[in-house]
Order: C-alpha cells, then structure tokens, then sequence
C-alpha cells in the first residue's frame, strides 16, 4: 500500500505516493528549482520520509543518507535517460546493480488463509540494506516492463520535475491537487486577463 498524497504534503514532501517507491525516492529532490531543493538532506528529513515509505519496504534500519542520495541520483539519470531518449551513465546504472545485489533475497511459500502465496524474504544478515535493495530491484524491473516504462511520465508543469507512472493516458500531473490546480488557475487568469 502507497502512503496517500495528503500523507506525503503534510510531511512536506510534494510527490505523488507512486506505487514504485523509486519514483518517490527521486521525487525527493527538486530539480525544477534554481539550486535544486533536497527534501531528504537532513538526518530528520530522511527518517520522516523513511516513516511513512516504510509500509512497504522491508524491515529493517533507515540506511545511511549518502547512499540513499546516491542511489537516488543513479534512479533519477536512468529514467530520465529513457525520457531523453539517450543512455545513462555507467556509474548509475553500477549503482543500482550494485545496491540490487547488497541484500540477497529468497522466495518463500507462506500460507495465506486457505491458499498459499509468494513472499520475498530479505536476508540483509548478509550485508546491504533491503530496502535500498527494493528500491534498485523495481527499478530494473520498471527498466524491463516495456508496457509500464511506456507509462513513465515528467509532470506537464514546467515548475515542476516530478517523475510518475501515468495509470491513465490523460494524466500529466504528478498530484492533480498541487500542480494540476497550479495550471489551471494559470489557464483561468489568462482567459480572464484577455476579456
């Protein structure tokens, strides 16, 4: 379950509760700003972050800052090279490989009710942090789903640098509440400024 978008604005954070906790990870950093805003920079900015994400990743410590920065930047130059249309970097896409592999896992039977169902168990007894680890593994699986990469969208607002997975074709906003209402105010001035 995704935190809720009213969850992510009243901790501060102006995302979209995607279903990829990636996309919400590079959405801590506000590129469309002159200098780029940070919401994760400050010890107690990541651990309120980490709180509410932590409903779906593993259990397990906040990991250390620098390296979920660094596994942010490397997430961020990969989907905006596919939105470029070019490769990225070396360096990031080592980056996610690597943080991918720190935390081994194993898929395990559990019974659920009166079925049994798949579950991922993290083994970070072995080093690495699952969590940084989740996070690098959707996005190479995102990388390798064609039909949902095709989904992946920059908000339309040109104030904005928001990454999200467009569920519907019509939608250009990263939070319909925040940058949608953002244009159309913009939309309602202009017609009104020109009668």
């Amino acid at each position: 379950m995704s935190p809720s978008v009213e969850d992510l604005l009243a901790a501060g954070f102006a995302m979209g509760g995607e279903r990829v906790v990636a996309l919400d990870l590079v959405d801590t950093k506000i590129l469309a700003m002159d200098p780029p805003v940070d919401l994760i920079e400050t010890p107690e900015q990541l651990a309120k972050w980490w709180e509410i994400q932590e409903v779906r990743l593993p259990a397990g410590p906040v990991p250390d800052g620098t390296a979920v920065r660094r596994l942010r930047t490397a997430v961020r130059d990969v989907l905006d090279s596919h939105l470029a249309g070019r490769l990225p970097l070396p360096t990031s896409v080592e980056d996610i490989n690597a943080a991918a592999a720190a935390a081994p896992q194993s898929l395990r039977m559990v019974v659920m009710g009166d079925e049994l169902q798949a579950e991922t168990r993290w083994h970070p007894e072995y080093g690495g942090n699952a969590a940084l680890a989740l996070i690098a593994r959707q996005t190479i699986e995102l990388m390798a789903d064609a039909g949902r990469l095709a989904t992946l969208r920059r908000c339309a607002n040109p104030n904005c640098s928001m990454l999200f997975l467009a569920e519907h074709k019509r939608r250009q906003w990263c939070v319909g509440s925040v940058c949608g209402n953002r244009a159309r105010v913009a939309r309602h001035y202009q017609k009104s400024k020109r009668s």
